[in-house]
């Protein structure tokens, strides 16, 4: 490779890991392990139209230490799509790829954005068998300012949408692949793994592996503040100091429900996608709070 490319992009490529798959239910779910079997486990979880391949530039940085595994959550990446997503049905698939990666008792959650979303969901139905959730970038908002992004065929009246447009060639696609809010400064290398993975080749050209609609009848809930404050196992809270995602924006909030007791880290010089910012640093800051987290439970 380019010796203009950063030290941890070739690093965390080089790094050997396995890719698989676990039934849940009657949908398969893709997922990659990375580390030893035997470490304690983590399981990372990636955001809304987006997949597993977010984490590959962080995952290597914590299996010297931990058996770390991430997922193609369905409706995203090489899992398959469903005909309609729950909180309860993603937190299933987390816990069967924490089972069939043999993460070990109590794994631990890191979930991104809308993985946040379903890390909480995790916690609610299976919090007592988890060793501890690290929200990134993903808040739990007040009743009162929660907004319901899920739903949309009920709440806007829009009709199910199932199909994305196909570009003729995967240069095209590739040229149009943008992050969800738009950030600077993301290395083009990286940017194109993405965007590569996240393509697939269909009848007529090429499209992405999202399904678009995947908020058709999910409902993310307005009661995500009570389910915060009811899971039984440690959590908290990493921040891009210049994320700009409207669902990353009531840290103070979570702080106060807490009574200032929830850990927050916020990384300095990072946006909503603070993995693609500063990777290194987001995986030391991480792999401190789940080392402490094990001590704990020794």
């Amino acid at each position: 490779m380019s010796e203009s490319l950063p030290f941890w992009f070739t690093q965390a490529l080089e790094t050997e890991s396995e890719s698989a798959q676990v039934r849940v239910g009657d949908t398969a779910i893709h997922y990659v392990t990375w580390g030893r079997i035997g470490n304690p486990g983590v399981v990372l979880i990636h955001g809304s139209n987006a997949h597993l391949e977010w984490w590959r530039f962080l995952a290597p940085f914590l299996a010297d230490r931990f058996r770390v595994a991430a997922l193609d959550l369905s409706g995203n990446g090489d899992s398959q799509w469903r005909e309609k997503y729950t909180g309860k049905g993603f937190a299933d698939e987390v816990m069967a790829v924490c089972e069939a990666a043999q993460l070990g008792s109590q794994p631990m959650i890191v979930g991104h954005s809308f993985g946040g979303f379903v890390a909480l969901e995790t916690g609610h139905y299976y919090g007592g068998e988890l060793g501890g959730i690290l929200f990134m970038d993903f808040t739990v908002a007040p009743p009162e300012q929660a907004n319901e992004w899920g739903l949309r065929v009920a709440r806007e009246g829009v009709q199910p949408r199932r199909r994305l447009r196909v570009y003729p060639t995967k240069e095209e696609a590739l040229g149009r692949f943008r992050l969800l809010p738009e950030q600077p400064g993301v290395h083009p290398a990286l940017l194109q793994h993405m965007a590569e993975y996240g393509l697939w080749e269909a009848p007529g050209g090429w499209t992405w592996k999202f399904d678009p609609g995947l908020f058709d009848y999910l409902e993310m809930g307005t009661d995500q503040q009570d389910k915060f404050l009811n899971i039984d196992c440690p959590m908290a809270l990493m921040l891009g100091e210049r994320s700009e995602d409207e669902a990353a924006l009531f840290g103070d909030h979570m702080l106060t429900l807490t009574d200032h007791s929830l850990p927050v880290v916020t990384i300095p010089g990072t946006y909503h996608h603070l993995m693609f910012d500063q990777p290194v640093a987001v995986a030391m800051a991480t792999k401190m709070l789940l080392l402490e987290w094990r001590r704990q439970l020794a």
